[in-house]
């Protein structure tokens, strides 16, 4: 009835998130919401069904599987008994020998029970050796068995085809074996000898020598046993002679010489290795054998009273042979260590022959001849086909473009050069400087450029180490010396101030302070006057000096009419007066030079206030 009433079905919910991981949780309550009945086991219970075999669910279990099957030939696969043997044959056809002992090597192979005897290779023994009986089973006896490991053992005596060999010892790894399958090893014998070969190993007989001189005991004492010097022969008295190194052999086995020549690479001559052919050498001749004819004949024991031996060769004596002298500077160990044997002399010396190389003469650069710049004329001495001095690439790009101007006066005992000015262009790039004279009408002196693009070197500076100018130099009131001709700065260009200034570490402070005080005594306004006085007001004066200094430089100056009527049209009031952003648009368009230092500074002083400039004062600059 309970049942039939129900009206909820719903499921539980089992599935749900923790930590943002999807977990499944187990129902607490049956459909509908029913309260589920969970049957807790006890301990006893668990253990039973633990140990419980599940034969109703999975039935009866597989059996393992049997071991692998391993066959004789991998298991036993390179593993060999080795056994020590030896066997005796007659010798009928010797009355030196009358049985001969062979030692063998008898190999059993457990892979398949094969056997193999080797005879080891005796040298010069005449017999041949190597492989006996090669790898094969063995008959044991005529039934058909063959023979096997078990039938092996130490101190038996074993038939092969007809050949007793006697079994003497074994390795480790067969006594090893052998006790491991319970087989009991014999104790091992000691290797017969054959006495034939015992005989031989005896040293030789000793004949003893006569007494007096043996020429074949010599050479079989000394034979390839040779003395080695190094020697040179000094020709440089003679014309076109020269000192070469040679090597002299003496070969001990027969007393002769050998010289050998000593070749370099591009030495210019041919590769001849000998110059003379080994031979005996005499040392002194007979009184009558002076006319000997020694290019024709061979000279002979007759001929000879003594022979050049090893005692004539020393080291540091000079000797003659053929006509030429030598001198023994050194020789190789070996002959040091035989001349220590034979005669006692043990501290024979090593004689330096090398020349040494004259001190290398200083080049020295001709006098300056005053063309072109230093370094440059410099590379003509270095090299056939000179090369242009290396140029700091990094200062050029970073220094493009930058010019320092400086107006300059000449420093001359002719009146004439008081009233001369001079415009000093320093490039920053190359370090050259350049002087231009503004051209002065009737003045009787021709301007324009008076001194190209180049570097001019201070007149304490030596050739060798020239000094040039730089731009710390150049200051007010300097004295700059340019190829006998001294120049006094006077004034300097706006940017050389702020040159100044963003590089202060490359000028003293007098001489930024004295371009600093200058600019500022040239911009600063006119001070007033307390009491007028009847001299001429210094203002008016030091402008009239400017306006007859612009007219001295100025080369062609445009028509002082037509610059007055261009500032008279802005001038509608005709009061003198135009606006300071009208004047320089109308300077402008006349192509006035007014970026120059002397038009600035006549500018700065027709200024009027801030914005109106007098331009009646401006206009006379450019009179004719």
């Amino acid at each position: 009835g309970s049942l039939l009433a129900k009206t909820a079905f719903h499921r539980c919910q089992t599935l749900g998130y923790r930590n943002g991981y999807a977990v499944v949780q187990r129902p607490t309550l049956g459909i509908g919401g029913d309260r589920l009945q969970v049957t807790q086991l006890s301990q006893a219970e668990l253990d039973d069904l633990a140990s419980k075999a599940p034969l109703l669910t999975y039935g009866q279990p597989k059996q393992a599987p049997p071991a692998e099957f391993i066959p004789a030939h991998v298991a036993f696969d390179k593993k060999v008994l080795k056994f020590d043997a030896y066997f005796q044959e007659d010798v009928p056809m010797s009355t030196e020998e009358h049985y001969r002992i062979r030692q063998v090597k008898i190999y059993y192979y457990l892979e398949d029970d094969s056997m193999s005897v080797i005879e080891p290779v005796v040298e010069n023994s005449g017999i041949p050796q190597g492989k006996l009986i090669k790898r094969q089973r063995l008959a044991k006896n005529d039934r058909g068995d063959h023979y096997h490991w078990k039938d092996l053992n130490r101190g038996i005596d074993i038939t092969i085809y007809g050949k007793t060999f006697r079994v003497v010892d074994c390795d480790r790894f067969t006594q090893v074996f052998l006790e491991s399958q319970g087989i009991e090893l014999n104790p091992p014998e000691k290797m017969a000898l054959d006495p034939y070969t015992e005989l031989r190993k005896q040293p030789l007989r000793k004949y003893v020598t006569p007494s007096d001189f043996d020429q074949l005991k010599q050479f079989l004492t000394f034979d390839k046993q040779v003395l080695r010097f190094y020697a040179i022969w000094d020709d440089t008295d003679s014309m076109f002679g020269e000192c070469r190194t040679y090597i002299i052999h003496y070969y001990l086995m027969d007393d002769t010489v050998e010289i050998r020549e000593v070749h370099e690479r591009n030495n210019g001559r041919d590769p001849f290795p000998l110059l003379m052919n080994r031979q005996r050498v005499p040392k002194v001749l007979v009184k009558n054998a002076k006319n000997f004819p020694q290019c024709v004949l061979e000279i002979s024991d007759q001929e000879v009273l003594e022979w050049y031996t090893a005692k004539d060769f020393l080291v540091g004596k000079s000797l003659t042979i053929l006509g030429r002298t030598f001198f023994i500077y050194d020789c190789d160990p070996f002959t040091r260590q035989y001349y220590k044997e034979k005669f006692g002399i043990s501290d024979l010396p090593r004689i330096d022959v090398s020349k040494k190389e004259p001190a290398p003469v200083k080049q020295e650069l001709p006098p300056y001849n005053g063309y072109g710049l230093v370094e440059d004329s410099a590379q003509n001495c270095f090299a056939l086909i000179p090369k242009a001095p290396r140029k700091d690439v990094i200062k050029m790009l970073l220094n493009d473009n930058k010019v320092l101007r400086y107006l300059a006066a000449l420093e001359s005992p002719i009146p004439e050069d008081k009233d001369r000015r001079f415009v000093f262009s320093y490039f920053l790039a190359t370090d050259m400087i350049s002087i231009f004279e503004p051209p002065v009408r009737n003045s009787g002196i021709i301007g324009g450029k008076y001194l190209g693009r180049t570097k001019v070197i201070k007149p304490y500076s030596s050739v060798e180490n020239p000094v040039y100018y730089s731009p710390s130099d150049f200051f007010i009131g300097a004295v700059i010396e340019v190829f006998g001709h001294r120049f006094v700065i006077l004034d300097t260009d706006d940017y050389v101030l702020k040159y100044m200034e963003s590089n202060a570490a490359q000028y003293s402070p007098e001489a930024l302070l004295s371009v600093q005080n200058h600019v500022r005594k040239r911009e600063g306004p006119a001070p007033e006057l307390e009491n007028k006085q009847t001299e001429v007001d210094p203002g008016v004066q030091e402008l009239e000096v400017l306006i007859d200094t612009i007219q001295k430089q100025l080369k062609d100056p445009p028509c002082k009419d037509n610059i007055r009527e261009a500032f008279q049209i802005y001038d509608k009031e005709a009061s003198g007066y135009v606006d300071k952003e009208m004047f320089f648009k109308v300077c402008d368009s006349l192509n006035l030079p007014v970026d120059d230092s002397l038009i600035k500074e006549l500018i700065r002083m027709c200024s009027h206030g801030e914005d109106k400039i007098d331009y009646y004062n401006f206009v006379r600059a450019f009179s004719n």
